[in-house]
């Protein structure tokens, strides 16, 4: 991988976006680690090794967004590679979602994604080269079994959108892809989900795992990879078998 390309990754601080971070710095990649929780960035700020940016905003803030990328491309550099990776789980289905939860969960999900998206595409577009990469969920595609109804529409959401940037931007260089994981262990598995439901899930998983969160920055440096250039407007299922297709 181009060790002078710049990797942005929103939800640094958690178990998925700390992974995807350990990876592309092993890469030689420099790497902007976005969070709204400033004593986990802190944290982890001081435990990761190579060149970094951390910066704390809200990614469903339009404006923060704008001031974040002004700031990083002034003092770090422009984004080569987006990893829209913040997000919030709710279990609540339809009858106990309230307007509030409703809203704050595609806020933040579909929203900040977008915004992102929409922040670094210019740059992209001027270098002819680019890499978002969307954390998607097989929740938006079977709807959910576990997660609740705000959480799965605002991942069929992301995926549409994905979709709808892979076909904007092919012709400049920039590939836009997708990848919706099942299960990985997280605390969205190992603390909200409750005991009896993590064993149910199990037994429904086909290789009786949850999937792992390196697992995923595998998937992450896959498509990052310029010999990946040829592949946009993907969804890359990563759910230990659980849905084919």
């Amino acid at each position: 991988m181009d060790k002078q390309k710049i990797a942005m990754i929103t939800g640094a601080a958690g178990v998925l976006g700390k992974s995807v971070a350990e990876m592309f710095l092993h890469e030689g990649v420099k790497v902007v680690l976005a969070d709204i929780d400033k004593a986990k960035l802190d944290r982890l700020s001081t435990e990761l090794k190579g060149e970094i940016f951390p910066i704390v905003f809200d990614v469903s803030n339009p404006d923060q967004v704008e001031e974040a990328i002004k700031k990083i491309t002034e003092e770090f550099g422009s984004i080569d590679i987006l990893v829209n990776n913040a997000g919030i789980l709710s279990n609540n289905k339809s009858q106990t979602t309230t307007p509030k939860e409703w809203q704050k969960i595609h806020r933040i999900n579909l929203d900040g994604a977008f915004y992102l998206s929409k922040a670094v595409i210019p740059s992209m577009k001027e270098k002819k080269w680019g890499r978002i990469i969307n954390t998607c969920s097989l929740a938006g595609k079977n709807g959910g079994l576990t997660a609740g109804t705000a959480y799965s529409t605002s991942k069929g959401a992301m995926i549409a959108l994905t979709f709808s940037l892979a076909v904007e931007t092919a012709a400049y260089g920039i590939t836009v892809n997708g990848i919706a994981p099942a299960y990985v262990r997280t605390p969205m598995i190992t603390e909200q989900l409750t005991e009896a439901q993590r064993n149910e899930v199990l037994e429904k998983i086909p290789v009786h795992r949850f999937c792992e969160p390196e697992e995923f920055a595998h998937v992450v440096r896959f498509l990052a990879d310029p010999l990946s250039g040829f592949i946009t407007g993907e969804i890359i299922d990563q759910n230990g078998g659980l849905r084919v297709d």
